[in-house]
């Protein structure tokens, strides 16, 4: 499985400051339906944090998927279900990045 970073802030179309506060009040269930749906269509997709955030991006959701399609369908369903503007990324764990510079290295020699 392969890790990915999602990245998510208001969009101007979607939901408003006011309804995401009141979808708080309601707990996770309320704010996070897309999830809902990334598990029903998505069942391989697992869901390791989820973080609210201060600064140009609303909130950070981290998952491990099997391949990037995976993750693009988990970025189309928050995006078309919660009318948030999103962002994927993909997260190389540390120790792999050590790795592939030392292949990297070695070929350079």
């Amino acid at each position: 499985m392969k890790t990915y970073v999602l990245m998510s802030k208001l969009a101007p179309h979607g939901p408003s400051v006011v309804e995401v506060v009141s979808s708080v009040k309601h707990g996770p269930k309320g704010r996070r339906l897309w999830i809902e749906q990334v598990k029903k269509q998505c069942p391989e997709v697992k869901f390791t944090a989820h973080y609210a955030l201060l600064g140009a991006w609303d909130f950070m959701d981290i998952y491990e998927a099997p391949d990037s399609e995976s993750a693009a369908k988990v970025s189309m369903i928050c995006s078309s279900v919660s009318g948030f503007q999103v962002e994927s990324w993909t997260a190389i764990p540390e120790k792999r990045l050590e790795e592939l510079a030392a292949e990297v290295r070695s070929k350079l020699d």
